[in-house]
């Protein structure tokens, strides 16, 4: 019966935005809800100029459905399942104000880095209130070692730390087209095995819904991509694979999993660092995935090494917990 449900799950959410994608796609058109490039970036993305964004939208609107409607028919609707749709839909509105600032009012950086940190804080600590409320376990486990330990009140500044980490780690990452749906499907689709192997079926119907959900995205999104997803997916789906680790108690494992994500996360402060204290740079540019555009390698290369990349994260990841 769950493998059913597991299956139905990853149809329906793919079916949802593949359906949806390109009826949106003329609608954001018509509204001239257009992608503007930074002039600091790679020269031969200002082709893309005018390309629809706020895709994140069909995403978020696949999720939630498919979620809320396969849960259902499996189970009741937990704590867990709200707290996962708190998260992707509170991150990804915040995203959608960004990404309506930076179109319709033509302001390129949208919200201020104040201000989305601070929506950002606010969502974190408002799933911790409940996460505590509903006596949900504080405990973080080294992964593989079987060590570990009770962060008890402090971990309401970890979950701050790794929410508003994870939702911004998957923005930078997303650049390139197709690179986020890709490894995000990889990145849940681990997780959804790990939360299977732990019967928290709706933890794992969840993550199943946000693969298929970003793989329908990806048809369209894929190169050359006809719609983007904007800072409305990419920061809903950072926080939403972070959300998964805390309520599978893999979220140091998580590191390994989203290990495309922490690459290109680290490049950018690593690229930060060496300049300010050396005034040279490390990459031509970063996130990383730029870095290699300026080396000389195709846009699709650099997203199908990096989607080879995240499978073998994913694979290590699944192994230290399944299998160690």
């Amino acid at each position: 019966m769950l493998e059913q449900v597991i299956l139905f799950t990853i149809i329906m959410g793919f079916l949802i935005s593949a359906i949806f994608s390109p009826i949106f796609i003329p609608f954001l058109r018509r509204l001239k809800f257009g992608q503007s490039i930074r002039d600091e970036g790679p020269k031969s993305h200002q082709k893309k100029s005018g390309t629809p964004t706020m895709g994140g939208l069909v995403i978020l609107l696949s999720i939630i459905v498919t979620t809320i409607v396969m849960t259902t028919k499996f189970t009741d609707l937990s704590v867990s399942t709200y707290l996962l749709l708190l998260v992707t839909v509170g991150f990804g509105l915040l995203g959608f104000l960004d990404d309506f600032i930076k179109v319709v009012m033509k302001r390129n950086l949208g919200l201020t880095s104040k201000q989305k940190l601070l929506g950002q804080i606010i969502i974190s600590i408002i799933f911790y209130l409940i996460y505590k409320q509903n006596d949900l376990s504080t405990v973080v486990e080294i992964p593989g070692l079987g060590y570990a330990f009770d962060l008890e009140n402090l971990y309401i500044v970890f979950i701050v730390f790794w929410l508003v980490g994870f939702s911004n780690a998957v923005n930078l990452t997303d650049g390139l087209d197709g690179l986020v749906s890709g490894t995000a499907a990889i990145a849940f689709g681990a997780f959804a095995v790990l939360a299977w192997n732990q019967s928290q079926y709706e933890v794992a119907i969840f993550s199943v819904a946000v693969v298929g959900a970003v793989l329908g995205f990806l048809v369209f999104n894929a190169h050359p991509a006809k719609v983007f997803m904007g800072d409305t997916g990419s920061l809903a789906l950072g926080g939403a694979i972070a959300t998964v680790a805390i309520l599978t108690k893999l979220e140091i494992l998580l590191i390994i999993v989203g290990g495309v994500f922490v690459i290109e996360t680290l490049s950018v402060i690593i690229q930060v660092i060496s300049f300010k204290t050396t005034g040279k740079r490390v990459f031509k540019m970063s996130p990383l995935h730029h870095h290699y555009e300026l080396v000389g390698w195709s846009e699709w290369r650099v997203v199908v090494t990096f989607w080879t990349v995240g499978l073998l994260c994913a694979m290590l990841g699944i192994y230290i917990e399944v299998w160690i």
